[in-house]
């Protein structure tokens, strides 16, 4: 189905991303900066002049339900509504839409034939993907049919289950036993028949990355047992639960969305463009896209971030990389600790307990925050105000540090933090942006709020024009939101929302260098598919030989 000429985790397959190293987020890299920076600029630069909001006029809504932050505790998440990606008006979503169990005629049939393929292979086929992300864990029960020389893709089920397995460290059995709410769910849609060929894998991403070796892979260890004891389904023993290579998750991820959107299967139509996927997760984000290089004596340098790969019958040559530590919450973190340090540089509070004013928090609002320092590891409780600072602005210049835009680039070009990437200006001038996981969390309820940004094409500026208002604080909601009171309950009981707007420009503007009128489209499912890395990773899955438990 896809290949690369360096095979590795997924050699068995018909071609495997294979594993690398990942680039962790280098704490010294903000840290010499902000040495550098804060003492010299910082109380100037980081609380300086503020502009007027370009926010537009009155906006009455009602507020979708957001994504809980990491530290929230949701025991069960039943699917949500399919949502289309947003404001695309060239390719559009599937016209038959994936049709689910509810009303699946039969489960172990297909409306698409009546015989598979070859005689070896069952008429349909499922296959199970868990997500064990950083903020909870995500089942992806997949139905395939069998009806052409690969398995076709017909719909999935979606439930999730809160917290992830990084919240067990030290208790690996209640790790385990965290996705039995999850693996009941696949008991109950596949048929009993088919369970013992269905494949199961469970895929760790950065957050149990992060755990450390020690408690990671006694995690897994559980889940491994607690598979093999409990459940009925085919666990993969060498690629069966582990922690997925930050590479193979941005590769995946760009192959669903291009595979639903159709624009890199074997119908696709000659020199259709392919999306590039921006996926921003917890603890990391990724990005891959299909760089064009123009001139004659251009091309991608070689190394880690290059993948070879050929699927719908045509070889292309993709970008990726992954940002450990650049993930939403992650950002969070480095952020509270900068600010903190700053505090400290300044000798206007720092310390357990202390009072810190943060202009990354909106204004009149405050949090308890938890910081680590960077010294002994010690965990401190800091008090976070925004007070009169808070402001896009002023967020933005503690961001830009975090962000280590001015690291040393071994190899040009850079993005940040001293990574090679083609320029997307040059490279990638007028390809279609997707953004994913908390991209789309964050700005969907703002969409949902306000007609112009429902109606109208999304860009990079959208994120800093939110940002501006979000910041403000409560005076400025009110004369936008003030007859919704969920919206307003939001706002107010989140006040990193003016941060989390903030850094999301910063890595699309600053990071990315993408212009400030860059189209952008957010997206969370096809017609009830979600998009992320899970249905690319279950293509490759299910597109070696089909085995089955004895």
């Amino acid at each position: 189905m896809f290949a690369s000429r360096r095979s590795g985790t997924y050699d068995r397959l018909e071609g495997g991303m294979g594993p690398g190293r990942s680039t962790g987020f280098r704490l010294t890299a903000w840290k010499k900066l902000a040495v550098g920076a804060v003492v010299i600029i910082g109380l100037v630069y980081a609380f300086g002049p503020r502009k007027e909001s370009m926010f537009p006029s009155t906006i009455p809504s009602v507020l979708d339900s957001d994504v809980p932050d990491v530290d929230s505790s949701v025991p069960y998440v039943p699917a949500p509504a399919p949502v289309p990606v947003h404001n695309d008006d060239k390719i559009s979503t599937p016209k038959t839409a994936p049709t689910g169990p509810e009303n699946d005629p039969d489960l172990s049939k297909t409306v698409h034939c009546t015989a598979p393929y070859k005689s070896s292979l069952p008429l349909v086929q499922y296959a199970l993907m868990i997500d064990a992300g950083s903020t909870g864990s995500r089942i992806h029960i997949y139905k395939f049919n069998n009806c052409g020389p690969s398995p076709m893709y017909e719909y999935e089920v979606f439930r999730m289950t809160q917290p992830g397995l990084s919240s067990y460290a030290g208790r690996p059995r209640d790790a385990a036993q965290s996705l039995d709410v999850l693996l009941d769910e696949a008991v109950k849609v596949v048929p009993e028949a088919l369970r013992a060929c269905t494949p199961v894998a469970v895929k760790a991403t950065a957050g149990l990355r992060l755990l450390g070796a020690a408690e990671s892979t006694a995690i897994l260890d559980a889940v491994r047992l607690r598979l093999h004891e409990k459940y009925p389904f085919n666990l993969q023993d060498a690629d069966g639960v582990v922690i997925m290579d930050g590479k193979d998750e941005g590769v995946y991820a760009w192959i669903t969305a291009n595979y639903l959107m159709n624009t890199i299967r074997s119908d696709t139509p000659a020199n259709t463009p392919t999306y590039a996927v921006l996926d921003l997760g917890g603890a990391s984000t990724q990005i891959v896209f299909e760089p064009i290089f123009s001139k004659p004596d251009s091309s991608m340098e070689d190394g880690e971030h290059k993948y070879d790969i050929t699927f719908g019958g045509k070889q292309r040559i993709l970008y990726q990389h992954s940002y450990l530590g650049y993930g939403l919450m992650r950002a969070r973190q480095s952020v509270h600790r900068l600010v903190e340090f700053m505090g400290s540089m300044r000798s206007s509070g720092s310390g357990a307990n202390a009072t810190v004013v943060n202009p990354c928090l909106a204004r009149g609002t405050s949090k308890v925050v938890d910081v680590e320092d960077t010294r002994t590891s010690d965990k401190f409780s800091v008090n976070m105000v925004g007070q009169d600072v808070g402001s896009f602005e002023n967020c933005n210049r503690i961001v830009e540090l975090v962000m280590a835009k001015d690291a040393i680039c071994e190899l040009k070009p850079c993005s940040f933090n001293g990574v090679y990437q083609p320029s997307l200006l040059e490279t990638f001038p007028s390809g279609k942006v997707l953004l994913l996981s908390y991209f789309y969390d964050r700005l969907q309820p703002f969409i949902a709020a306000t007609p112009s940004l429902a109606s109208e094409p999304l860009h990079v500026s959208t994120f800093a024009t939110l940002a501006e208002q979000v910041c403000q604080g409560k005076p400025s909601w009110t004369g936008y939101w003030g007859s919704n009171a969920a919206l307003m309950e939001e706002l107010e009981g989140r006040p990193e929302w003016c941060l989390d707007l903030t850094f999301m420009h910063a890595l699309l503007r600053l990071g990315y260098e993408l212009g400030g009128d860059r189209e952008v489209q957010i997206g969370k499912q096809i017609e009830g598919t979600e998009l992320g890395w899970c249905l690319g990773a279950t293509l490759a899955m299910v597109g070696g030989e089909l085995r089955c438990r004895v």
